[in-house]
């Protein structure tokens, strides 16, 4: 990856405050929001003595790796790709494939920054407790955000232009969100439906983050479909990404 391209592709990035605010800024939004109502503080015992706002966090984590991964990332490709400038970059030095790891860098560093809010707001203000298996949650997510960066690689391989890398991000947006527990945490769905989310990439990374979080090492087949999703999806996008 040069050095030059990631450098130029930070300016650019950082001049785009609608993405700031969407990946690191709006998922914390959210969990603060469910936070500030009363009843989602309280222990459930249905929820194994959990709170509401215990299970959004993981969920605030995952939303943001959706929001990098299938809105932003893949308008920026496709938007290049659009204006002719992958193809003026296949002309020089700088190699086009140096600017979609420049991408997927930042796009995963806004992630990070993310993640790092959302635990900070999280614990400070509604005493959500840290994961207490760190080195599993950290595993887990990583495997969730490439796989959401790898779907965003497949949407600008199979999108000629900005609207239908859009079109295409909306539709994969919201079952997404849904298999990464935005409206109903996983562990509150009924179990036929976790199984089937389970299979989902996010389904399972949001059931490894709860189990992490509880303290045990999450379930080796949870990472490995997170991880067998993000090969999958990369293979795919190498197969069918043009740079015209």
């Amino acid at each position: 990856m040069s050095v030059a391209v990631l450098r130029a592709e930070a300016r650019l990035f950082a001049r785009e405050p609608g993405a700031w605010f969407w990946i690191v800024l709006f998922p914390t939004a959210l969990l603060t929001v469910l936070g500030l109502v009363p009843a989602f503080r309280e222990p459930s015992k249905d929820l194994g003595g959990l709170r509401v706002v215990d299970l959004y966090v993981p969920v605030a984590l995952l939303l943001s790796t959706i929001t990098a991964g299938v809105q932003s990332m893949p308008n920026v490709l496709t938007g290049y790709r659009e204006r002719g400038i992958l193809r003026r970059l296949s002309t020089t030095p700088a190699r086009p494939v140096a600017l979609l790891l420049s991408q997927v860098v930042l796009h995963g560093a806004a992630v990070l920054v993310s993640a790092v809010l959302a635990l900070a707001v999280g614990r400070l203000a509604f005493g959500v407790a840290l994961p207490r298996q760190p080195l599993g949650y950290a595993v887990a997510f990583v495997l969730a955000a490439l796989a959401a960066l790898a779907t965003g690689t497949v949407i600008a391989a199979l999108s000629r232009t900005v609207k239908i890398a859009a079109a295409f991000g909306t539709i994969v947006f919201f079952p997404t969100m849904f298999s990464a527990g935005v409206w109903a945490p996983v562990q509150t769905m009924p179990q036929t439906l976790q199984t089937i989310v389970q299979a989902t990439p996010l389904g399972a990374a949001a059931r490894a983050l709860g189990q992490a979080a509880a303290g045990d090492w999450p379930d080796w087949t949870l990472l490995g479909v997170s991880a067998l999703w993000a090969v999958v999806l990369i293979a795919v996008s190498a197969r069918w990404f043009r740079w015209e």
